[in-house]
């Protein structure tokens, strides 16, 4: 592994669309809230602009595109595993194309990670299935492979569990639930599922996706319930799970992906849920909030800044209580507004900056 650092050091990844600006936004308010703490912050930024799903688009033919999809797979897999090598414990990446950024989650086994209430906790299973694989093209024809292995199943209910007790730490998950398209697979991941849970000692129930969405409408959610999902399910799910029990929007969220193989285990990369916004993309009009949110975190987390996640909500909800906010919230402040009046919430003693239409 690499060489102790002074100071800490964060990853920095920027895709297309708004991704430029909410990487500003970042390292400003990952720098404000070290200099709070008294703390230098090195970012290391990868050196690629990766491409947004609709930048590709605009790259003309489908040979290219697919070129491109594995150029920035590629790029983006190395400056992970360069982190890792490096001790660089998190990255924060803003929205890139899913099919390499999905490439690069099966190549490094990752877990997406998110509480969406105290009694709810998520992790989509990215490192296999239906979202992973390759393509391969012949004439009219695109065919696809994925892959499902024991091993990775394991893996994920492990490391799932892990997460469910460090959240419940008194009584761990009181209900574990895998979604997944089981049936598609022979029954091979049922019968890996028996094992593996009987090993562990645990009682896990593998439903259809469609059962758990009726289980959820019909009894809503049991306290401390833990839900491992295939993406195929939790990729449309999430956002629904946040408004109907988080009393979330997606703009104000952020979620982590935690890499579990070997080579880069303890890397954790962090993310705003909404996608590269390419519509708004100059406008100055996105909505900062889940960036600002995953600032703190990462610093909190990573850098060594403790209370930073609390007192960056209060400046957050101090904004909200003026009024201030970005248009998609009936808000009449640009991107930059809505940052220096949290920032100017966050460190009292600067003074607040003055906000347009505020």
């Amino acid at each position: 592994m690499g060489a102790h650092r002074a100071r800490p050091v964060v990853g920095l990844a920027v895709g297309r669309g708004t991704g430029p600006e909410l990487a500003d936004v970042f390292e400003n308010v990952l720098t404000r809230i070290g200099l709070r703490h008294s703390t230098e912050i090195e970012i290391v930024r990868s050196p690629r602009l990766y491409h947004s799903y609709f930048s590709l688009k605009g790259e003309g033919e489908t040979e290219r595109i697919r070129r491109l999809t594995h150029e920035d797979a590629e790029h983006y897999e190395r400056f992970c595993r360069e982190q890792a090598r490096a001790d660089v414990p998190a990255i924060f990446r803003t929205a890139i194309n899913a099919q390499s950024l999905y490439l690069v989650r099966e190549r490094l086994q990752a877990v997406k990670v998110d509480p969406i209430t105290p009694g709810l906790l998520l992790v989509r299973d990215q490192a296999q299935g239906f979202y992973t694989g390759e393509n391969r093209h012949t004439p009219g024809v695109l065919t696809r492979t994925t892959v499902f292995s024991k091993e990775i199943t394991e893996k994920v209910i492990v490391f799932a569990l892990r997460r469910a007790w460090a959240q419940w730490p008194d009584d761990g998950p009181a209900r574990i639930v895998l979604a997944y398209k089981f049936h598609l697979l022979d029954g091979a991941l049922g019968e890996w599922v028996a094992e593996i849970a009987g090993r562990l000692g645990v009682t896990v129930e593998l439903c259809q996706p469609d059962t758990v969405n009726r289980n959820l409408i019909e009894h809503g959610l049991t306290p401390r319930t833990l839900v491992v999902a295939g993406n195929e399910w939790a990729d449309i799910m999430h956002v629904v799970l946040l408004d109907a029990f988080g009393g979330e929007r997606q703009e104000r969220r952020y979620t982590e992906n935690v890499l579990l193989h070997p080579d880069v285990a303890g890397l954790v990369e962090y993310q705003t849920v909404h996608g590269s916004a390419d519509d708004l993309a100059g406008t100055g009009r996105v909505n900062p909030t889940a960036t600002i949110r995953a600032a703190a975190a990462i610093a909190e987390r990573h850098a060594g800044c403790p209370g930073a996640i609390a007192a960056t909500e209060q400046a957050l909800d101090a904004a909200r209580d003026r009024g201030v906010g970005t248009p998609d919230v009936g808000g009449r402040q640009s991107t930059a507004e809505f940052v220096a009046e949290v920032l100017a919430a966050l460190d009292p003693a600067a003074g607040r900056v003055p906000v347009a239409g505020a």
